[in-house]
Formats: structure tokens, sequence, C-alpha cells
């Protein structure tokens, strides 16, 4: 694969060495295209000795005429990756804003472009940063998600780019032509992100959950040849593939209502989402005001949704849930498996360092009736791959059956 890979003026240009090691060490072939002001983050030298190749980043290589073909580039390249990608950077991109070889070459590219963000909490929250994205996004542009930070808000992360393993396994899966497709035929439904559940016009009861193990799921599961639903709660990045049909909610009862509805007409159901268990019992009409010496909010249990889902389940359906637990994790874990009539249960415990919300990496257990199956830290894409063999295990028996 050949994978041109720009650079611009970030202090987390150093990481760049690492992946084009990733790169090339998997045998793919690399054209680094780096901007003036990344020059003085990082030497071209360096780049050039590790990618084998000359680096590139002025239009003109010798002043006898000799220029870069940013055409050429763009129909060279299999792929283009933008690691970091500056606020500056991703608003010339957004804008046509062609006055240096990375935006020209961008602009030419006719493969796929990933672009990786890398900016303080402040540039990246900045509605024109947002705004610049969201342009991208509509284009087609693959935004690998910055890194969060362990306090970070449900709304964004800190910024900080995230790390070149991710970033290359982010590309390399998206463009890599799936050997198998044995969920083709198959329609599933999978539940991601929080619910916020409204106390008055601006404030809610929501969680940190930031959706990315439900996408994951829905984006192996459409690698693979299955119709996706995928039913979410808010977050900030959804599926690129166009196998995947995406609805949007916002409450654990919007959610079930879709669910319920929706859940009939598939094969299996996937329930990664992080749905609130309780919710305000009545919902304010006007912003509350500071009053008094505190506040009490009665909360009503929301619909459980596994449970509901499993007493509709046929024995045609397959139907996976997951539970996150701060104690007694395989003890809770089995009697959900039981009491929600599930398939298998995906396991993961706060306790575990790197698992849980905001981070991009998991460490699952998979419970089933008679079988655990006790998973290492990885990437969610990696567990979205472990989790969607034991799921195409059991539609493999019941074509045995």
């Amino acid at each position: 694969m050949k994978i041109v890979l720009g650079i611009t003026g970030s202090i987390a240009a150093y990481k760049a060495c690492t992946l084009i090691r990733l790169f090339v060490k998997q045998g793919h072939e690399v054209q680094v295209v780096i901007t003036p002001a990344g020059k003085e983050f990082i030497t071209p030298i360096t780049l050039s000795a590790l990618s084998s190749n000359p680096v590139i980043s002025d239009f003109f290589s010798q002043r006898d005429g000799t220029w870069h073909s940013h055409v050429s580039l763009g129909l060279w390249a299999d792929a283009m990756v933008i690691a970091p990608a500056t606020a500056s950077t991703i608003g010339k991109m957004a804008n046509g804003i062609a006055d240096n070889m990375l935006i020209t070459t961008y602009l030419s590219m006719k493969a796929p472009v990933f672009v990786a963000p890398a900016m303080d909490l402040d540039m990246w929250a900045h509605p024109a940063t947002q705004a610049n994205l969201d342009k991208l996004r509509s284009r087609g542009v693959s935004i690998i998600e910055p890194a969060e930070g362990e306090l970070a808000s449900h709304l964004v992360g800190k910024g900080r780019m995230a790390e070149p393993e991710i970033i290359a396994d982010t590309v390399l899966s998206a463009l890599t032509v799936p050997k198998k497709e044995e969920l083709k035929g198959k329609q599933l439904l999978i539940t991601a992100g929080p619910t916020y559940e409204r106390i008055d016009p601006v404030r809610f009861i929501g969680n940190y959950s930031s959706g990315k193990m439900g996408v994951a799921l829905a984006e192996e599961c459409a690698k693979r040849g299955a119709k996706v639903i995928f039913l979410s709660g808010p977050i900030h990045s959804y599926p690129q593939s166009n196998k995947i049909r995406i609805i949007k909610v916002e409450s654990a009862a919007e959610m079930w209502d879709n669910a319920s509805r929706l859940f009939p007409e598939c094969d299996g159901a996937i329930l990664c989402a992080a749905v609130a268990d309780f919710t305000p019992d009545t919902i304010a009409g006007n912003k509350i005001k500071r009053e008094g010496d505190g506040l009490t909010l009665h909360l009503k249990p929301t619909q459980d949704i596994a449970k509901g889902l499993g007493k509709m389940k046929t024995s045609h359906q397959h139907l996976v849930g997951f539970a996150l637990e701060t104690n007694n994790e395989i003890g809770n874990a089995q009697e959900k498996l039981h009491k929600k009539n599930l398939d298998f249960i995906v396991l993961n415990s706060l306790r575990d360092e790197g698992a849980g919300f905001q981070h991009d990496t998991n460490k699952i257990t998979i419970i089933k009736e008679s079988e655990r199956l006790d998973y290492p830290l990885k990437s969610k894409k990696e567990v979205a791959t472990d989790i969607i063999d034991q799921l195409s295990l059991l539609f493999n028996e019941d074509q045995l059956n």
C-alpha cells in the first residue's frame, strides 16, 4: 500500500516517526509531505531515513524549475494520513486554502483521507474547529479522534493526538479488504453511547460513555457483511460505513422505543449502550434557579432494554449484553446473563486500568452459560473483533443445526 503521510507544525510531530515505522514494518511505502511549520519540530532528514524516501515540503525542490506534483501524489497514493493535524491545517483543508504542498496534495487526493487532530483542549472544543471537522466528515474524511484524558468531559477529549498504534490500526483496518463475510445476509441492531435524562431545558443526568466500543462493533459487523442498525445516544463520532444505518436518540425511553420496534426485524442485537437506570420523575419546563439550601430530585426506573429484548427474543435471534461493574464482577455479570436471556455477556471492570469509558482500549471477559473467556487489554477495534468472532460462532451453529 502507498501512503502519503502529512505532518504539520505540532509538538506531536515526533510521533510521526513511530507511525512511519509501523507502516513500513507492515510492508507499506510511505511518502512524507511536511508543512514549513512542521520542519520546526522534526527534521526532514530523520523522516527521510525512516521512510527511505525524500521528504516533500516545497512546491519547487530546486531553483532550476524542478517541482513536486501534488496531482501525481494524489494519483499515486492508496491513502493519505495527516498526523498530527493542527487546527490551522484542518481549517485550511475545510475551506480550500491551498497555500502549502500538503493542502494542495489533499485537494488532489483520489484515495481515502484520514486526519489525526492534535491541539490543546480549548482549540479542539472551539466551535470553529468543530465546524471545520464536520465539513471534512461530510466530504468523507475520516477523523481519528484525539486521545482522551482521565477526567475528560463527555463532549470532548483533551485534544492530544491519538497514539500512532491507534492511527495505524484505524487506517489499515479501514483499507483492508475483509477476507470473509460470514455475516452477509444478517441484520444486527447495535446500541451505543450514553443516554441523557433531562432535568430541565438545559440540564441532564448522563454518564461518560464515548460510544467508541459501539462504533467499533458496528464497523466490524459491517466489514463482515452484515447490515447494521446503529442506535446511539449522544456521541461525538459515528460509524462511516454505508452499510450502517444510524439512528440518533437522547433518552433511555427513546432508545427503548426504537430498540423494541427494530429488534423483531433483526437477526440479533449487541447492547453496548450505557443506558441510564433512572430518570427524573418530572422535567421542569423552565431552567431551575438556585434557591434555598439544595435541590431534591425524584428519580424513577427506566425500562431495562436488555431484559425487555430478552423477553422478545426468538429461537432464531441472538442477544449480546454488556456489564460494567465495580465489584463482584463475575457474579453480577452471570446474574445478568440469566435474568436477561442473553446468549453471552461482555464484562468490563472499572478496576482494570485502560478499560471502560473514555479509553481507546478495553479489557473484557466474555461470559457464556458454560464458558468464560478472558482477554488482555487491547484496542477497542481488536476487542470488537473478539466479540464478533463469538457472535459469528453462534450463527454458524445455527446453520449446522
